[in-house]
């Protein structure tokens, strides 16, 4: 299709407010033509650029009727001239003759992340959760063709600046950001370029997308994690960077691990550990204290105690190049974050509180996430201690000292493994009850 005809295009102005650009990202195009006829373009007007009916583009609008046809969604991008990344569509072809290649994807990255954040400000609902999904797929695609020119320098830091986590913001923001950059990625893996370079771009792709599950594994949104960890493995593989593949193994590994398959996690863990050999890298020793806590979880004091010792020998053999402290590397705060857990699990509470008061020590105070989690290891420890009662006060606290944006998947499963161990009889008691009443109260709506 050629370049619409002015008349028909919907307001630029429009696409830039957030609600048209929220409406946009999940298709509610009631809301959209609603806001183009207010504009000045009448349902005629719509009706001829898009190929449909009038009388059904004024029941769309009054929310009486609506589209799934995909075929029907490109007409209207292209009818409405709406850029494709919008509707979750690949660039339309009108895109390309409009503009210079700089500022035609320097604009579908800014609407592209309008959509984004748009999408995740009311929360990571199943709707939300769809650009999401067809990024990775088409990440996943770009893994099997051929890829195109890139600004590595600015991939690089990007993937740099993410590395280094949360920094107080909340996780759908990160995750808004992360998941953009991976598009912007994506579209650069499509086109041809030395190999050498696409080498670089996978090793990238990895890394962004290995973060983006962390946060989704953060937020509780285990499968989506678990098939952005297949994607990132994916990519690590055709790096040829078996220390990265390792990583992303023991990080998947901790998707089952934290929401109830302590079984598998260990598989995971362990697969992970001979993936990243024998050299002392953050890897390694990622993979080794996530296998402890796997084991202890599983009730294997023998495994856990040992994959705890080799932790350690590791974690105290790393260079300081594997010590950074991001979510790339091991450094001392995420030992003591992994130790903590593992110990807690085993009831060794005199070492665990040791290596809780040291994560804590090293947490700046915007590592919100971290440091409730440690909270609520500190509170488990007192249940462990016979302080049940102590146990309950203290989750709370943790839970209500945090805003509502970090309640998190992650958050609720640690916290509700709390209180299933509260004995029956205890779970009358008033404390008890008000740990209930929070567990309910914040519990992450529509986890897919």
């Amino acid at each position: 299709m050629g370049i619409p005809t002015s008349a028909h295009q919907i307001a630029r102005g429009l696409l830039d407010d957030p609600t048209i650009v929220q409406a946009l990202t999940t298709r509610t195009f009631s809301v959209v033509f609603s806001a183009a006829k207010a504009a000045g373009l009448s349902y005629n007007a719509i009706a001829t650029a898009t190929g449909i009916k009038p009388e059904r583009v004024s029941l769309i609008a009054h929310g009486k009727a609506t589209i799934t046809g995909i075929d029907t969604v490109e007409r209207i991008a292209d009818g409405l001239h709406i850029p494709g990344g919008m509707l979750g569509l690949a660039a339309r072809s009108w895109e390309n003759s409009t503009t210079g290649p700089q500022s035609r994807t320097e604009d579908a990255s800014m609407h592209r992340r309008q959509l984004l954040h748009g999408a995740l400000a009311a929360g990571l609902t199943t709707t939300a959760l769809k650009p999401i999904t067809e990024i990775l797929t088409n990440a996943t695609k770009a893994l099997t063709a051929s890829s195109g020119p890139a600004t590595l320098a600015h991939l690089h830091t990007v993937t740099e600046q993410h590395s280094y986590g949360y920094a107080g913001r909340a996780p759908a923001t990160v995750l808004a950001n992360l998941v953009a950059d991976v598009a912007d990625l994506t579209a650069l893996l499509q086109r041809p370029q030395p190999a050498t370079t696409r080498i670089d771009l996978s090793r990238l792709m990895a890394q962004l997308g290995g973060m983006t599950a962390i946060v989704l594994h953060d937020l509780g949104h285990r499968r989506q994690a678990l098939t952005w960890f297949t994607t990132a493995a994916r990519a690590a593989d055709e790096a040829g960077d078996r220390t990265l593949h390792a990583w992303v193994l023991a990080r998947t590994a901790m998707v089952p691990l934290n929401y109830g398959a302590p079984a598998a996690a260990a598989r995971l863990a362990e697969q992970a550990r001979h993936t990243a050999g024998n050299a002392p890298t953050a890897a390694a020793a990622l993979a080794t204290a996530v296998a402890a806590r796997a084991h202890a979880l599983t009730g294997n004091r023998h495994q856990a105690n040992t994959n705890l010792r080799a932790a350690d020998r590791i974690a105290e053999a790393l260079p300081d190049t594997e010590r950074a402290d991001t979510w790339l590397g091991h450094c001392d705060q995420k030992h003591h974050v992994h130790l903590s857990h593992a110990l807690t699990t085993l009831g060794d509470t005199t070492h665990a509180r040791t290596s809780q008061a040291q994560a804590l020590a090293l947490s700046a105070p915007t590592s919100t996430l971290t440091r409730t989690l440690l909270h609520l290891d500190a509170a488990t420890c007192h249940h462990h201690d016979g302080n049940t009662l102590d146990a309950c006060h203290a989750a709370t606290n943790a839970l209500t000292a945090i805003p509502a944006t970090f309640h998190t998947g992650l958050i609720h499963s640690r916290a509700t493994e709390l209180y299933r161990a509260i004995p029956t009889t205890l779970r009358t008691n008033p404390a008890a009850q008000e740990l209930a009443d929070i567990l309910t109260t914040t519990a992450p709506r529509d986890l897919p």
